[in-house]
């Protein structure tokens, strides 16, 4: 998590205009995804208003797609409640590491504006600040962002009504794509996470297969398999810190071994320099 080792003003650069326009990029990229989240919408029978309250306020991929496959496969409201909080729960986290990104005078009712603000995404850009950030720009990211998550769903239910179903089915792919884009990256960065995917693949299967498993419901299936995998990789396989640990939040000690790592710094590139020039 982040840690601020020092009390920073929040840069008056980071404007809400400012994150309007570093939001472009998400927003265009919100845009794709949803437009075929709109797509599954329709069909499993929702219609654009409905899709529109959804992204509106959820503002989560994963979480919305198996929101609407739980919809179409006739899941209760406890189930869907519990799936989406549950794939949605990585956000805890990220608010909980942007809260030190955050002025201790930052008002309350701000602090619940940034919750909802939370994708990932919108939170990378809004760490990335320098000094405390200033609520507005995060306000900035996420007006256009989410304009273009609500916009690209609602055409999405609305192409979804036009396009020839040959089409609509084909532009439903995106959602698994969207799940491999999510899957593959991180699996070939770390084998053990290839090898839960494999494992979880493999437990969904025996589930749909097994005689008293495929009883389950679809929507508690997910639940049961999220918390047993997830438990027993975090436990046989936990993350480890740094080996330097992390740094203190204050204190002269905390503040002259920062300031003696950037002294060596600024010395390691004078004398690069003096070496340069002698070498020339």
């Amino acid at each position: 998590m982040l840690i601020m080792t020092k009390k920073t003003a929040a840069s008056s650069n980071y404007t809400f205009l400012r994150g309007m326009r570093d939001g472009i990029p998400i927003c265009l990229g919100y845009f794709a995804v949803s437009f075929a989240l709109g797509i599954a919408g329709r069909n499993v029978g929702m219609n654009a208003m409905q899709a529109f309250v959804m992204s509106l306020t959820m503002v989560a991929s994963a979480g919305q797609f198996a929101a609407i496959t739980l919809i179409g496969a006739g899941a209760g409201a406890v189930e869907m409640i519990t799936t989406t909080l549950i794939v949605n729960l990585r956000y805890l986290l990220m608010s909980c590491s942007l809260t030190q990104k955050l002025s201790p005078d930052t008002k309350f009712i701000h602090r619940l504006g940034l919750a909802y603000c939370m994708t990932d995404e919108i939170f990378g850009l809004s760490v990335s600040v320098d000094g405390f950030l200033r609520p507005v720009y995060t306000y900035g990211i996420t007006f256009i962002s989410v304009s273009g998550w609500c916009l690209g769903t609602v055409l999405g239910v609305i192409a979804g009504n036009i396009l020839p179903a040959l089409v609509t089915n084909a532009l439903g792919v995106a959602m698994y794509g969207m799940f491999l884009a999510i899957i593959i990256p991180p699996a070939k960065k770390d084998h053990f996470i290839g090898l839960l995917v494999t494992i979880s693949m493999a437990a969904s299967g025996l589930f749909s297969i097994l005689p008293y498993l495929r009883g389950i419901s679809s929507g508690f299936r997910v639940i049961i398999l999220t918390l047993v995998i997830a438990g027993a990789a975090a436990w046989l396989h936990p993350v480890e810190e740094d080996a330097e640990g992390p740094e203190k939040l204050s204190g002269p000690k905390g503040d002259s071994s920062r300031n003696l790592s950037e002294t060596s710094l600024r010395n390691a590139s004078e004398n690069d320099i003096k070496k340069e020039e002698a070498n020339r």
